[in-house]
């Protein structure tokens, strides 16, 4: 019976796994460089489109950058504080009127695995504003009834030491002793990082199609190489421009 139980549980993760893979993520990425590395955010703009937008505008505005973890819950959720509170820098007006936007609560049946983006909210569905979590563990509880919008793709080894921080518990809240900064974040457009490998790819391209045309030249005839030099040379057709 245990490994009947195993093997249904292990089918089970599988499945769920399967089904937050095929999701498209978007060619965007959010990268948020904290005191402990990197993390990079892929996100779920067929399931979430409203939440994508407004997450990606945050982090185009600068709206992350200063801001903290504020709550490490071992194997439960590493949450980002509301931009509005946990900012050390000052925010213009622009920001603010960014910060204080909500967004309509995009549930769906996307499981709560660990490294989901999940929007936080209030008791109101439709109170997200600009904190969200990292997943760290399974949180089925969750399922349904806050919006899935992305997945971590890059900085486990991250999450992990932010996982081994010394935390205390405030309330309801596993916080980690030390402030948990989000020391700058950027946004990694579609195909950013290959450009100039695609320049470099095209250029080498052209320098062999170059050299094809010059070794084609070579064995012509020689008449015709004549031909083709005269013809060059005068066109009868400039005679009516």
């Amino acid at each position: 019976m245990p490994l009947l139980s195993w093997t249904l549980t292990a089918v089970l993760a599988c499945c769920t796994l399967a089904g937050a893979s095929a999701q498209k993520l978007s060619d965007e990425r959010v990268v948020l460089q904290t005191t402990k590395g990197d993390l990079e955010l892929a996100f779920y703009p067929e399931v979430a489109p409203q939440t994508v937008r407004h997450i990606l505008r945050l982090a185009r505005r600068g709206l992350y950058n200063t801001n903290h973890f504020f709550r490490v819950d071992k194997g439960f959720v590493a949450q980002v504080a509301d931009v509005v509170g946990g900012r050390t820098a000052p925010m213009d007006a622009h920001q603010k009127a960014i910060a204080s936007d909500s967004v309509q609560g995009e549930f769906s049946e996307l499981k709560h695995v660990r490294g989901t983006l999940s929007m936080a909210r209030y008791d109101d569905p439709n109170s997200g504003t600009s904190s969200f979590s990292i997943l760290l563990g399974p949180a089925p509880h969750l399922d349904s009834k806050y919006a899935v919008f992305g997945r971590m793709v890059a900085g486990e080894e991250v999450l992990s030491a932010m996982e081994a921080m010394p935390t205390r518990k405030e309330g309801m809240f596993v916080m980690p002793n030390e402030r948990l900064t989000i020391l700058s974040s950027y946004v990694k457009e579609p195909y950013e990082a290959s450009t100039s490998e695609c320049i470099l790819e095209l250029r080498e391209t052209k320098h062999r199609a170059d050299g094809l045309a010059v070794e084609i030249e070579k064995t012509r005839d020689p008449v015709c190489l004549q031909c083709s030099i005269m013809s060059s040379v005068y066109d009868p057709r400039q005679d009516f421009v």
